[in-house]
């Protein structure tokens, strides 16, 4: 068995990240990443760009092209506040609503394959183990 911790965290996000991206692609004809984005935005109706950047850990160019794609696949709507016309609040669409209710029945099925293998208390550990890897890096 592998005991690289860093190196096992590094690679077990990578597949992860691309099982789940590929069929999200293939189920929901959406990248993970703007999946993740449009949950934020249904959530937070109304918020900026910049606090979708700071939900999901990415700098403003790489938001900046995520929310033309979503805008383009018309899943939000960027409307220009009234308060500050400097500002673009975002929305989510109707197709956009509909997709993250899609969606919920798929996260449950990921979430699934990990607690069906492990215990509760095992997955408190896990839990326990990457709350402590957010906060403290």
């Amino acid at each position: 068995m592998d005991k690289r911790l860093f190196f096992l965290l590094n690679m077990a996000q990578r597949k992860l990240f691309n099982h789940v991206d590929k069929a999200c692609e293939q189920t929901f004809d959406t990248s993970v990443t703007q999946l993740a984005a449009l949950l934020y935005i249904v959530k937070h109706a109304g918020c900026l760009q910049k606090d979708v950047a700071k939900a999901l850990s990415l700098n403003k160019s790489a938001v900046t092209g995520l929310i033309v794609r979503m805008e383009k696949n018309t899943l939000l709507e960027r409307v220009v506040s009234e308060e500050d016309a400097r500002a673009i609040k975002l929305y989510p669409t109707p197709n956009g609503v509909q997709k993250t209710l899609d969606l919920m029945p798929f996260i449950d099925q990921l979430n699934g394959v990990f607690t069906d293998e492990f215990s509760d208390e095992e997955m408190e550990t896990v839990f326990k183990f990457l709350n402590f890897i957010i906060k403290r890096f």
